[in-house]
Formats: C-alpha cells, sequence, structure tokens
C-alpha cells in the first residue's frame, strides 16, 4: 500500500478550495486533507465536508497537527510569513504563487528548507500545460531554426473590485497572473545567464478602487537568447492573436492550450543564392519561393475544457509525491523559480506606483 500524505490546507479560498482541495479529494490513493485553517467560518463549514479538523489560523494548524505536507494557500502578502513558519515546524512545503515578492525573501525560504531538511515545493502548475511540453517538445526539435523573438499574452478585458487590485496585497496583474508566463518565460529564456528586463506597469481602474497594475508588459533579452515578451492586460478588449506567437530563422508557431500549428522549411531543400553585388539585381527585391511544411497539433481534455486545467493540478501533485515519497527529481527548479521572482521584482522597481491612502 502506497505512503498516504497528511496535508493541512492553510487558506480555504478560490486556490486553496478551488483548486488544491478540488485536486486532492480525487487523490485518496496518495494524499489525505487532515486540517484546514480559514478565518471565515462559512469555509472551515467547507472543509469539515470534507472530514478535515479545521482552524482559524494557520499557526494554530501547525501547532497542533501532525502533518507531512502544508499547503501555503494564504492570500499573497502572508506567503512568505507562513511558508517560514511551516518550515520552522520541520513540514514539508507547497507554496502558492508568487512564492515570494523579491529575491532575498525567496532566498530566505530555500536556505531554511535546507537546514530544517524539509522539502520547499513552489506551485508552478502552468508548467504542466498539455501546449506548453508540446510547444517545447517543437522548439527542441530545432524545425523552427534558431528563435529569435517569443510573444506570450495572457490578455483579455475584465473589470475587478477585490484585493488583487491593491499593492498592499502583493495584488496586481504581474503577482496575480504573472508566475504562469514568467514561469514559462524562465524555461523558453534557458539556463545560464540571468535575463535583462525591462517593464511597463499601468494601474487604470476606473474608480473602482485599485491600485496596482492591471496592464503589464515585461520583455526580457540576453546575449545569445531569444527575445521574450510577456503581456498581461486586463484592458484588451479584442483578440491580439494567439497566447504565443513564436519567430525562428526556419520558420514559426502560434497557439495556445487549445491548440498550436506551426511551419518551417528545410534548409538544405531551399533555393542556393549568390550574395547580390554591388547593389540589386536589375533593380529587383529579393524573392524565392519557399517548401512550407505546415503541422499542428490539439487538445481537448473531455473532463473540463480544451487546456488541460483539469490535469496540470493533479500532474504536479503526482511529481510532489514521487519527490516526497520515492525520491525522485522535483520538475519545478528553485533556481528557476528565483529567476522568476528576480524578474517580477526588477519589473516593480522599474514602475513604481503611487498608492491609494
Amino acid at each position: 500500500m502506497e505512503k498516504i500524505i497528511r496535508v493541512g490546507i492553510a487558506g480555504f479560498g478560490r486556490s486553496g478550495f478551488g483548486i488544491h482541495a478540488n485536486c486532492l479529494k480525487h487523490m485518496t490513493d496518495r494524499f489525505k486533507i487532515v486540517a484546514v485553517a480559514d478565518q471565515l467560518p462559512e469555509r472551515r463549514k467547507d472543509a469539515e465536508a470534507l472530514g478535515a479538523k479545521t482552524y482559524n489560523d494557520y499557526r494554530e494548524l501547525l501547532d497542533n497537527e501532525e502533518i507531512d505536507l502544508f499547503v501555503n494557500a494564504t492570500p499573497s502578502r502572508f506567503h512568505v510569513e507562513a511558508s517560514l513558519y511551516a518550515i520552522s515546524k520541520k513540514r514539508n512545503l507547497l507554496s502558492e504563487k508568487p512564492s515570494a515578492l523579491c529575491v532575498a525573501d525567496f532566498d530566505k525560504i530555500v536556505a531554511a528548507a535546507k537546514e530544517a531538511g524539509v522539502m520547499f515545493y513552489p506551485f508552478q502548475n502552468s508548467r504542466f500545460f498539455p501546449y506548453f511540453a508540446k510547444l517545447m517538445e517543437i522548439i527542441e526539435s530545432g524545425v523552427l531554426g534558431k528563435i529569435v523573438y517569443i510573444r506570450s499574452n495572457w490578455s483579455g478585458f475584465g473589470r475587478r473590485w477585490d484585493w488583487q487590485t491593491l499593492q498592499g496585497e502583493a495584488g496586481g496583474n504581474l503577482y496575480n497572473t504573472g508566475p504562469h508566463p514568467v514561469d514559462q518565460a524562465v524555461v523558453l529564456f534557458g539556463e545560464g545567464e540571468y535575463p535583462k528586463v525591462f517593464a511597463r506597469m499601468q494601474a487604470e481602474h476606473d474608480g473602482l478602487g485599485g491600485d496596482a497594475e492591471n496592464y503589464v508588459s515585461v520583455y526580457l533579452y540576453g546575449e545569445n537568447k531569444p527575445d521574450i515578451e510577456v503581456v498581461i492586460s486586463s484592458l484588451q478588449a479584442y483578440p491580439q492573436g494567439e497566447m504565443y506567437n513564436i519567430s525562428g530563422t526556419h520558420g514559426g508557431l502560434t497557439g495556445g492550450p487549445g491548440g498550436l500549428k506551426w511551419k518551417y522549411f528545410l534548409p538544405e531543400e531551399a533555393p542556393k543564392h549568390e550574395f547580390w553585388k554591388p547593389w540589386s539585381n536589375n533593380r529587383q527585391y529579393c524573392s524565392e519561393q519557399l517548401s512550407w511544411i505546415e503541422e499542428s497539433w490539439s487538445y481537448t481534455d473531455n473532463n473540463s475544457n480544451a487546456t488541460g486545467f483539469s490535469q496540470i493540478v493533479s500532474k504536479l501533485y503526482t511529481n510532489l509525491y514521487n519527490v516526497l515519497v520515492n525520491g525522485a527529481e522535483p520538475v519545478i527548479k528553485h533556481d528557476q523559480v528565483r529567476r522568476q521572482v528576480y524578474i517580477m521584482e526588477e519589473a516593480h522597481k522599474q514602475n513604481p506606483l503611487p498608492r491609494n491612502k
């Protein structure tokens, strides 16, 4: 019989309840939710319905419950302090995004976990999307040639009037949605140097009370690396193409969660040319006919929708289980998430926004 991981969840809101508990209740052969902490009585009742013991405060949970894994789904500004407290109690830790708001705090969590001998696993579930795995497979095959530019657009139009629009609550598009595309951008950028960062932000909430950015564009670049642009806007009324658009020297790719399409030519089959000297040949423009190869891929999750979201959380928890029980390698590496935190911290440094009083 496989070991059952005893889980305590801190924060039973949109993430703790709707993502973590909703997944774990279907993985009872490996996980059991034994305790939940939340300040709201109605949320504690939802936890009791799952058979969990409930607490008002995550500290009470950690002080009183013997758990194997602490799921930190507290509101964003509490992530660091709750993570460090869990580690001080020698509990393995899964932290919701953002794991930290600055590199210094992220390093504190990593160092504390290492000293305590426990696992710190950042919850970066978008790494497990089927479309992203396929996208990486296509890039790594080399058919697109050298990748020059990647645009990742996670935008739409939507007004908000909740805590996620407040800087004081670590809200805003970059800390809320941003850890998903920025995590993918870190992987696409590749190992080695940290990217150089250029970012622009605006907070335009139309009088609804928010002061955190609801538009952000982050540009990453480096020596012999692809330029990567990540756009997260809540003010995009019309679509601007697919989520991803990738440009390479031998072709390109476009698409998103529901499917991808890409086209490329084979250099060995392309027309051969001699460089024109000294100027154009008979006032002509360069022109050729390339034999394009076009391919496509689609994904449908019959249990949910065309994004695969119903599976990515369980894939992450499966990897975490294997790390804790079988000594497997974590898919999510600390250095990758550290780069993500660095990028978001640098973007905020470049764009100090006024706060509501």
